[in-house]
């Protein structure tokens, strides 16, 4: 680890001892430890070959019309069935636990954080371990997608099984969205982690902090790099195992 980084991890070891009141915000970057792919980096779904591009197949639209097509890929690249959580999840649950940390809001939808330990974490775009009957309602887990064959039925009335995740062109609830406002805007310390901040309205997040701690910690620098009171660059299990 570069001299650089050490004094980076150094501060941040020092504002996380330094308060009670820390709001984690967290994006792809923070399950690709656990082998679970993002959608813009190197390796990311962008650069792989589909017959069509990732954001029109994890489209609402897609889904409607291609519900086959849409399941195929959702199975085989969307739900990490073997994924676990690595150091980066373990440690926001451990903040949490020891009363520093007052929230997980991620991006993300594989469900590791509560894995982890972690109790309170706003799924903004939804979770793949919850699915639903579109004609009667009932609820249906990751297991039942994974056994199904084709498109998932309900197995009470035979309507299209749907994941509980928020879709392209769907919209994210707004009571959550509101909470996750309260919860930044009132945050001592901001942490986002393994997020490019480019997609809204979720990226939109960070104008409502009002603080002095904004740390900000990827892979790749983001266009909000130089309004963060810390940036560390690098892979963020990385960086929270070294805390």
């Amino acid at each position: 680890m570069e001299e650089k980084n050490r004094q980076q991890i150094k501060r941040l070891e020092e504002i996380i001892a330094g308060s009670n009141n820390i709001v984690f915000f967290g994006g792809a970057g923070v399950s690709t430890e656990s082998g679970i792919p993002d959608f813009r980096s190197v390796d990311g779904l962008y650069h792989q070959k589909y017959d069509y591009p990732p954001e029109t197949i994890l489209s609402h639209t897609f889904y409607r019309y291609y519900t086959k097509e849409f399941y195929d890929f959702y199975k085989e690249k969307m739900i990490g069935f073997d994924a676990k959580p690595n150091k980066a999840h373990l440690k926001l649950a451990e903040w949490e636990k020891e009363g520093k940390l007052k929230a997980v809001i991620t991006q993300n939808i594989d469900g590791l954080h509560q894995m982890a330990g972690s109790q309170r974490v706003l799924e903004l775009h939804g979770s793949v371990l919850r699915n639903y009957c579109e004609a009667c309602g009932k609820s249906f887990g990751v297991e039942y997608i994974r056994q199904s064959s084709g498109v998932p039925v309900c197995d009470a009335c035979g309507g299209c099984v749907k994941p509980d995740v928020v879709l392209y062109e769907e919209g994210l609830d707004q009571q959550l969205l509101e909470e996750a406002v309260s919860l930044i805007r009132n945050a001592e310390v901001l942490i986002i982690g393994g997020t490019s901040l480019v997609v809204y309205p979720a990226a939109g997040l960070i104008d409502y902090y009002r603080g002095d701690k904004l740390i900000l910690i990827n892979k790749d620098s983001t266009d909000k790099d130089g309004i963060a009171n810390l940036v560390v660059q690098g892979a963020i299990g990385e960086i929270f195992g070294a805390l």
